[in-house]
């Protein structure tokens, strides 16, 4: 690895072990039951989304990548950053046009991606320092939603927050995750947020629950990880992917649904479900979003909306913020 690259490991080493065990007794133990999304991404789930991204249903990813392509170089010139961070970078595909309207614009130094996969990190990581000859990678394995490590690299800072990821946390995580953002940013700094937008539920419902299974298998996958991590006896063949519109909440929710009454064992955490027929576990929620009630949201942790940029369908947005002077 170049000495270019540097991975600063910020989570004890049990540290997935033990949030699993904790989200797991606390989650499935509540009425009504629920998973925290962040358990679908094992390798298999993290190629699993891989597919959905290409599903013809799932529009996110492509809307969001259509915004970048026109967007970067203006966003470049906004903010002049010298640092890119990326909460939940991945593979950090999508970061590249950032990184090239930055570089273009004379003014990228470095690039600081957080992610809970060390894996993850090192291997974008090689690749960015190979295709970037004069970049800084200043990597860091965190959990963003405990600690937002955003670094002390050259400012302006250009934080990214793309996906839609945002959408997975309630209204109490978001206000949350606002304080820890706004002090974390110093006052030339901009947030880069990524969200997807309220539309017919048609649409957002076939975008979670495709013709081909793939997000069946996706949201199944969770009972592979709570099987071989935490010693449950999961059936998949016992419950059915949903995906429903929560109109009230304006956001998707995915369910897994008992088809029959049932009882599991999870021996690591000391729990049996008795599950009746039709029960759920909610797996995830996807917030969606209006321009008018999340520039208000962020104004109130305290960011102020300077920009906002939609794909030519306004499926999607790209919105710039900084914190409010």
């Amino acid at each position: 690895m170049t000495n270019r690259f540097t991975l600063d490991h910020r989570l004890p080493q049990d540290h997935l072990a033990t949030t699993l065990r904790a989200d797991v007794l606390h989650g499935l133990s509540a009425a009504p039951r629920t998973l925290p999304s962040k358990w679908f991404y094992d390798a298999h789930g993290s190629e699993l989304f891989e597919r959905i991204t290409r599903l013809p249903e799932y529009y996110p990813t492509r809307a969001e990548q259509e915004i970048l392509a026109r967007r970067a170089p203006e966003i470049a010139t906004l903010t002049g950053a010298r640092t890119l961070v990326e909460l939940g970078s991945g593979s950090s595909r999508k970061t590249r046009l950032l990184l090239d309207a930055l570089t273009a614009a004379g003014t990228l130094r470095r690039y600081a991606p957080l992610d809970v996969s060390d894996c993850a990190l090192i291997e974008a990581g090689e690749a960015l320092c190979r295709d970037y000859p004069d970049l800084r990678v200043a990597a860091t394995v965190t959990d963003f939603e405990q600690e937002l490590a955003v670094g002390d690299g050259p400012g302006p800072r250009l934080l990214a927050f793309l996906g839609s990821t945002i959408g997975n946390l309630d209204p109490a995580e978001r206000r949350s995750f606002y304080a820890a953002l706004r002090q974390a940013l110093g006052p030339d700094d901009a947030l880069l947020l990524g969200v997807d937008l309220v539309k017919d539920a048609g649409t957002l419902v076939r975008a979670y629950d495709d013709g081909q299974g793939v997000t069946a298998a996706f949201n199944k996958n969770v009972l592979t990880v709570l099987n071989r991590e935490l010693d449950a006896d999961f059936d998949h063949a016992a419950f059915d992917h949903v995906a429903v519109w929560n109109g009230a909440e304006e956001r998707i929710e995915m369910h897994l649904r008992s088809r029959s009454a049932q009882t599991v064992k999870i021996p690591a955490v000391d729990l049996v479900l008795h599950l009746g027929a039709g029960e759920s576990l909610r797996t995830e929620i996807s917030g969606k979003f209006r321009r008018e009630a999340l520039t208000a949201e962020l104004a109130t942790g305290g960011l102020t909306v300077g920009h906002w940029w939609t794909d030519r369908d306004a499926r999607f947005a790209l919105l710039l913020a900084v914190p409010t002077r």
